[in-house]
């Protein structure tokens, strides 16, 4: 074993291996040659004392080690990156790198036109966008700020409710001239209905008439099922201020079906005083607590 401890370039190398199954496409990524990317592994196994990965004919298959060792190798280029955002927000004015983490409709669909006004209003700042629906990303600061759909836990968190995000049972005016409106839920199965695939956690598993067998489209992608709806394929659920954006979208069933997601902007309770976490965690904020606003019937 090496007296030496090992250098941050190489567990990046054995995460870029891990990654790619490969030597030559750990190289591509990295923009190394293989040559360097070999030496960089065999540098890290005699650092550690054993073999990380095997040749097999799908590429380099990690090791039992190597797999009891990726989450701290992930955890440490975690640190790393939010070590440089950190570092690339210091002097006068907000500047710098801030990683923002939602869902993927929210991030696709919703955060563009928030953050593209954010960005004309301070052009020295660069938002990282990443598309997920946990909160871990927050805890292991793989982001800065997160748009999520669950009240989190106070540890360490700055949190703010935005609203209630709606969701209703919505058609393309077009397929809905075809096969006529459903006047109640059991009309439904008259209907051609999009829904999730293999995906636990769905906000419609256990709602009677809209389990897994019913669906026409199945996909654990929401974006992909939004898609769908659009496209005229047929009744889905969706966010009805997103809806509401497409006057050919008709929302069906409304007094029927009807689910609320409460919504929320969090971000790490260290970052309170960036100014660049800030601005984007203030924006967010109003950005779219204006959007949870769409959509909702006058009192």
């Amino acid at each position: 074993m090496m007296e030496a401890e090992p250098t941050w370039d190489l567990y990046q190398t054995f995460l870029a291996v891990l990654s790619e199954n490969s030597l030559a496409g750990a190289a591509r990524v990295l923009g190394l040659t293989r040559q360097t990317v070999a030496c960089q592994i065999k540098s890290l196994e005699d650092a550690v004392g054993c073999d990380l990965f095997i040749r097999s004919q799908r590429g380099l298959e990690p090791t039992e080690v190597a797999l009891e060792l990726r989450s701290y190798a992930e955890a440490l280029a975690s640190t790393s990156a939010a070590l440089l955002r950190a570092a690339s927000g210091y002097g006068s004015g907000v500047k710098g790198r801030v990683r923002v983490s939602a869902s993927e409709v929210v991030g696709v669909e919703v955060l563009p036109t928030i953050l593209a006004a954010l960005r004309a209003q301070y052009p020295d700042l660069v938002i990282e966008l990443v598309l997920s629906n946990g909160l871990d990303g927050l805890r292991r600061r793989e982001a800065d700020v997160a748009v999520r759909m669950a009240e989190p836990a106070p540890e360490a968190f700055v949190s703010r409710h935005v609203g209630s995000i709606t969701l209703g049972l919505h058609a393309h005016e077009r397929y809905l001239n075809q096969r006529g409106v459903p006047a109640t839920l059991k009309d439904l199965s008259r209907h051609d209905l999009v829904g999730f695939d293999r995906r636990a956690r769905s906000v419609l598993n256990g709602v009677s008439g809209f389990e897994r067998t019913r669906f026409a489209l199945r996909a654990d992608s929401d974006l992909a099922q939004f898609a769908a709806i659009r496209a005229g394929f047929g009744i889905g659920v969706c966010q009805a201020p997103l809806a509401a954006r497409s006057p050919e979208l008709v929302r069906v069933l409304a007094d029927a079906f009807k689910l609320d997601l409460s919504t929320y902007v969090v971000m790490h309770e260290d970052l309170r005083s960036s100014p660049r976490c800030r601005v984007v965690f203030d924006a967010l904020v109003d950005g779219l607590t204006t959007y949870t606003r769409a959509a909702q019937p006058l009192t």
